[in-house]
């Protein structure tokens, strides 16, 4: 196998994912042309690019119709450029970005993308109307598959991780967020979103909260208590927690410890990423930034579904023979805080190497640009402390996770 080498990262600054935000009136195909547009920065030759590689969840309305495709047409990209669009949940972005290293890496492919797009506030989570399940009664018998902020729960239930670790550790993602603005750490990867007039729409995130206290944290109700009674319809006709008790009889009572503050936060973005194969890096005279060490999926049971990230992390590990010490920094994505919580404590992960300029509580997660984005900011973060290894790891639903290694070169 050759080497993929990454070439460079970008992302658009995150917009709060409401009607409101300063993004909602950007199409998503325009978002992740923005992104795209920002990788011409690399000198690479737009027309070698030999496929865009895009995360996308809400595959539905203005997300559909192969935005992979679409978004290098709206860049204003050469028309040879194809696109291809995939949906790993929330590890889509970083999937694709694996993808587009497996392409190059194989000597099939020569200079690819990847990354993602997510604008929630103009496609919310759910508009597929698929669900995790499909709404399919017999993977609801096989397994009786919650939501995943009732997975969140039922981790800290059975892990015994209490609503005070939980907001002290989104508290200080905040606190980690509002260091890393105030002394410009994102200010290479991100990309200013523009109207057609060129005005901008926003350059820098929208949506941390550094005014954040832990005291405000403690007096939020939590967000899936009320949803807890739920019955949905046509399927076993237990509640969610029954059916996360059915599969785990152990728990007597599920501790909701998760809310609005410790959880990530919804957001539009997009993230592209620009790999190259060895040979292409030779003729053309690109100066590489990273180059892929090592990837990994892997499966975990799907209704307690966000354990996998660690399992991920040693696979990756182990395919790269390496162990937990001889990764510099991790990129943990904060879906909720027992997911970074538990993966750091499983593995033995030193603490302040973990999401040192904050992660998704503090920023948002634009689902399929979200695993792209964490790529750019560990890649940064490494060259900030001249630094050499990185792993970022994404839980992802259905019970699955996903781990990239970097290395800079």
């Amino acid at each position: 196998m050759g080497i993929a080498y990454v070439i460079d990262a970008v992302r658009t600054p995150r917009g709060k994912g409401k009607k409101d935000g300063a993004l909602a009136q950007t199409h998503p195909q325009e978002l992740l042309a923005t992104a795209l547009n920002g990788l011409r920065r690399s000198g690479a030759n737009l027309e070698d690019v030999e496929d865009v590689v895009a995360g996308v969840v809400q595959q539905t309305g203005e997300q559909g119709a192969c935005i992979g495709r679409m978004a290098t047409l709206a860049a204003g990209w050469p028309n040879v450029v194809s696109g291809v669009s995939l949906n790993r949940f929330c590890g889509s972005g970083l999937q694709a970005v694996n993808f587009a290293a497996m392409g190059v890496a194989s000597g099939m492919q020569d200079l690819v993308v990847g990354g993602g797009v997510e604008s929630m506030s103009r496609i919310p989570m759910g508009s597929d109307k698929g669900g995790i399940d499909g709404n399919n009664p017999h993977l609801i018998e096989l397994h009786p598959i919650v939501p995943q902020g009732i997975s969140a729960d039922l981790i800290a239930t059975l892990e015994g991780i209490s609503r005070e670790e939980c907001d002290r550790f989104a508290w200080e993602s905040q606190q980690k967020c509002q260091r890393a603005v105030a002394e410009g750490r994102f200010g290479k990867s991100i990309v200013p979103v523009k109207d057609f007039d060129g005005r901008v729409l926003l350059e820098k995130d929208e949506y941390p909260r550094p005014e954040t206290t832990l005291e405000g944290l403690g007096q939020l109700k939590p967000s899936f208590l009320a949803a807890a009674g739920f019955v949905p319809e046509g399927g076993d006709g237990l509640s969610l927690d029954q059916r996360a008790k059915k599969r785990y009889p152990q728990v007597a009572q599920l501790n909701h410890v998760h809310t609005a503050g410790n959880s990530s936060g919804i957001v539009d973005g997009a993230s592209a990423v620009l790999l190259a194969s060895e040979r292409y890096v030779k003729a053309h005279g690109l100066k590489p930034r990273a180059k892929i060490v090592a990837t990994a999926t892997i499966g975990a049971e799907p209704v307690i579904m966000l354990t996998a990230p660690g399992p991920a992390t040693e696979r990756a590990l182990g395919k790269a023979g390496m162990k937990i010490g001889d990764i510099d920094l991790f990129e943990i994505n904060e879906a909720f805080a027992v997911v970074p919580l538990k993966t750091m404590r499983d593995l033995g992960i030193p603490e302040d190497k973990v999401n040192v300029n904050g992660g998704a509580i503090a920023l948002g997660h634009p689902l399929g640009a979200t695993g792209g984005m964490l790529l750019g900011t560990i890649l940064d973060e490494l060259e900030r402390r001249d630094k050499t290894t990185g792993l970022v790891t994404l839980c992802i639903g259905g019970g699955m996770g996903i781990a990239t290694i970097v290395e800079r070169v």
